[in-house]
């Protein structure tokens, strides 16, 4: 019973430290804006821009991964509505810089 045990914490372990860690840098302007971070895996790393304001923002989400090139992505959050954003990148992902700018449309 405790190998079972123990070879099913094995086969669990690896998976979750493959996870990176985000650093997130708000921006925001006075857009009430939420920022969610997800590893969605294979060095493919998302965020979840929701708006709790009343009017609608325009936001420009900046992904950095060490040496390679950063990805920008830009999106229109409409008031109450939740906009995902991702990047693929081609090295491996230890460490994710995320810097988000937002501003009431």
């Amino acid at each position: 019973m405790i190998k079972k045990m123990l070879a099913v914490l094995l086969l669990v372990l690896p998976g979750v430290a493959l996870a990176f860690p985000f650093e997130v840098e708000k921006q925001l302007n006075g857009a009430e804006i939420a920022v969610d971070t997800l590893d969605l895996g294979n060095n493919m790393p998302s965020v979840s821009l929701s708006n709790y304001g009343a009017r609608a923002a325009v936001c420009k989400v900046r992904f950095r991964n060490g040496p390679e090139a950063p990805r920008t992505r830009r999106a229109r959050v409409a008031a109450g509505e939740t906009a995902h954003l991702t990047a693929r990148f081609n090295n491996t992902v230890i460490k994710m810089r995320v810097q988000v700018e937002c501003k009431q449309d």
